[in-house]
């Protein structure tokens, strides 16, 4: 009989990241190796999160925010070199609560970093007409005209 595991301490927060971040469009979960189940959009990572049972570390790249979250006393620059790039790592292993909103805000400016134009213009509802419906405006155009001229 498989071990249960351990509930950590905010589990509960980490699955509510996940579920917002599972939210934007093209967003699918990454886990390039053990002790990670990120979210990637375009196979671009744009947080890395820790797996339940352990302590909540959460990283995303944070362009315009960087330097406010680098004032805060769990956070640092990403390992790695990520850090000069804009990333910033959170950790909350010594009680510290985690502030669910910030770090939600935090995933929207990664995903917005990170993500193609396309899907950001289809985030924020400026999505672009599918081809069909486009080859269909454009006909009824077509026929208009062509009934106007007659």
């Amino acid at each position: 009989m498989a071990k249960a595991k351990k509930k950590g301490p905010h589990d509960e927060v980490l699955l509510a990241l996940r579920a917002f971040g599972m939210r934007y469009p093209g967003v699918h979960y990454k886990s390039p190796w053990p002790g990670h189940m990120d979210l990637a959009v375009n196979d671009k990572t744009f947080a890395y999160l820790s797996l339940e049972g352990e302590p909540l570390n959460i990283s995303c790249k944070l362009p315009r925010s960087k330097d406010v979250a680098l004032m805060l006393p769990n956070t640092k620059p990403t390992a790695y070199g990520l850090g000069r790039s804009g990333w910033v790592s959170a950790s909350f292993e010594d009680g510290l609560g985690p502030d669910l909103a910030m770090l939600q805000a935090w995933i929207d400016e990664s995903y917005r970093a990170q993500a193609p134009k396309r899907l950001i213009k289809q985030l924020d509802g400026d999505a672009p007409a599918p081809v069909a419906a486009k080859k269909k405006a454009a006909k009824k155009k077509a026929a208009k005209k062509k009934a106007a001229k007659k």
